[in-house]
């Protein structure tokens, strides 16, 4: 048995499933294939990733495909009940629910893993972080799992990188279906959507700053730009500021462009991107946002410590008053803002990127015998499988290569 907050909530979740469902065609035409042929029977397959009606499918398409799944949360203000309750009135082990304590959030994640799954879906790390160093008593059965975060990546990479990864890991967030368009896309637009439904504020004519010039952060400054903001980058990297630079933004450090900015995202997975320093020289009612997976880019801390008085403003919005008269305002907590104040990344989009992470799975359940310990790339021919899925199902054909084409180009 599951543990959801609200079971009267279900139908309002089946309502947010179905829509997302018309726009997934790829993992709806998954679904129609795997429920006749039912590769996944008797296999248990955790997931912990942002727990809404997208993610919802992906756990409906993996039970279609025969799997027993149970599904957590990856952060406990994603979370929405009604999906969770839908969910639970399918018969899906669901362990969740939304403003989880973090004691909550974490017995939620571990109640997801007790019944000892074969593969894992996780999203940030925290299942595999449970298996290595809290309960590995729940990973006897494990096949191997799928990473579908950059945060998690660097995560798998530096315990692979130690050899001290206990099981196969897939990085889903390494694939051309996933970077290339939810990175980019999805964050940028959703980002955008949580910051506008959260203050109902201009973007045009602000200075926006955007911490990180990654796939998410260039994907955000570049709808802040199509938005009419002023838009300044910082970055660590020096060939991201570079192209940042050759995009059209002003580059500076966070130091210099703390004072300038109207709105912050940080996008960068590291932790202290916007500190005390910057807070000191920040304009009034400045607003902070993060788009990375974990609430540490914005030092909450050191603004509540400068604080003298902390006041929730609205929905999704504290405000931070400081001695000087100045307000800084700090938007979902310093956590996911384009999920937590938004409705997260586009189903179209997510569409690619549960693709890919079911067909992952497959691959794991199939290849388990011959794969190691270590972090691996998704298979060429699964992300190759997906984008021609999806372009078919929008109407869309390209070129291809002529016999003599293909023979001159593999001559050079």
């Amino acid at each position: 048995m599951g543990i959801i907050r609200d079971k009267s909530l279900a139908q309002a979740g089946l309502e947010k499933i179905n829509w997302v469902k018309d726009f997934m065609p790829v993992l709806a035409g998954f679904e129609k294939k795997l429920s006749a042929e039912q590769p996944l029977k008797g296999l248990k397959v955790a997931v912990c990733v942002h727990l809404e009606a997208k993610t919802a499918y992906l756990g409906l398409v993996l039970r279609a495909a025969g799997a027993q799944v149970s599904l957590t949360g990856s952060n406990p203000l994603s979370t929405k009940d009604d999906v969770c309750a839908a969910l639970d009135s399918l018969g899906a082990e669901v362990f969740a629910w939304h403003g989880a304590t973090p004691q909550e959030y974490h017995e939620h994640q571990l109640k997801a893993l007790e019944f000892c799954p074969d593969i894992i879906i996780d999203d940030g790390g925290d299942l595999v972080t449970i298996l290595h160093d809290e309960a590995p008593q729940f990973a006897k059965n494990l096949l191997g799992g799928s990473e579908e975060t950059t945060t998690g990546i660097m995560r798998l990479r530096a315990r692979s990188n130690a050899g001290k990864l206990k099981f196969p890991m897939f990085a889903v967030n390494d694939a051309k279906c996933k970077y290339l368009f939810d990175n980019h896309h999805g964050t940028g637009q959703s980002t955008w959507d949580g910051i506008m439904y959260s203050t109902n504020n201009m973007v045009s004519g602000r200075t926006v700053v955007v911490a990180g010039y990654g796939y998410c952060g260039s994907g955000i400054a570049k709808r802040a730009k199509g938005l009419g903001a002023n838009v300044i980058v910082t970055e660590v990297d020096r060939f991201k500021a570079l192209e940042a630079v050759m995009d059209g933004f002003l580059v500076m450090p966070m130091s210099q462009a703390a004072a300038w900015g109207d709105i912050f995202v940080t996008a960068t997975g590291c932790s202290g991107v916007i500190t005390a320093e910057h807070f000191k020289v920040m304009k009034n009612n400045v607003l902070l946002s993060n788009a990375g997976h974990f609430d540490v880019e914005v030092d909450r801390a050191a603004l509540e410590k400068m604080a003298v008085k902390k006041e929730s403003r609205k929905p999704f919005i504290d405000g931070y008053h400081l001695s000087d008269g100045r307000v800084l305002n700090l938007l979902a907590e310093g956590r996911l803002v384009n999920i937590v104040a938004g409705n997260g990344h586009p189903a179209e989009v997510m569409d690619l990127s549960f693709s890919v992470q079911l067909l992952s799975v497959l691959h794991i359940a199939k290849h388990a015998k011959s794969l190691e310990n270590k972090l691996y790339d998704i298979p060429a021919h699964i992300d190759d499988e997906i984008i021609s899925l999806k372009l078919a199902a929008m109407g869309i054909d390209i070129d291809t290569l002529t016999p003599e084409q293909a023979a001159y180009l593999g001559s050079m």
